[in-house]
């Protein structure tokens, strides 16, 4: 149980890396206006969500239901676990958006500014707090 824990933190770290820096590229992106930078950008991109935001969100999901199924009868029972998937589902929901925002700029079709992205860059922020709180106070 133990090694699925550390797996599913380590999973979470990384995915959460691509989370906050993902957007961060995108303000950037947005400001950018020579052609150099924004291809260097739409790799960048390209590389931060295929190869390591999806891997890492899907060993999250995976280790952390491998957890849930080693205790249902304790972990379905808790309203905290409860709330966190709810805010996981967001952040899948988050994830998916960033897939799109991606997609925008790598068809040159970036309909935003770059301030719209430094808000959009902070809402994983709000949501880790919570989940955080959720698992290590366990509030309900």
């Amino acid at each position: 149980m133990l090694w699925l824990k550390a797996f599913h933190i380590i999973a979470v770290i990384c995915w959460f890396a691509g989370l906050f820096y993902l957007p961060r590229l995108f303000v950037y992106h947005a400001q950018s206006t020579d052609s150099t930078s924004i291809e260097r950008f739409k790799i960048m991109e390209r590389k931060l969500y295929r190869g390591i935001m999806w891997p890492s969100m899907v060993l999250t999901i995976v280790f952390g239901a491998a957890m849930m199924m080693n205790a249902p009868d304790y972990y379905l029972k808790q309203g905290w676990l409860h709330a966190k998937l709810a805010l996981v589902t967001l952040l899948i929901v988050y994830h998916f958006f960033c897939g799109y925002y991606r997609e925008q700029f790598a068809n040159d079709n970036n309909q935003k500014t770059h301030v719209f992205y430094r808000v959009f860059n902070e809402l994983p922020v709000l949501l880790l707090i919570a989940v955080v709180i959720l698992v290590v106070v366990k509030p309900f």
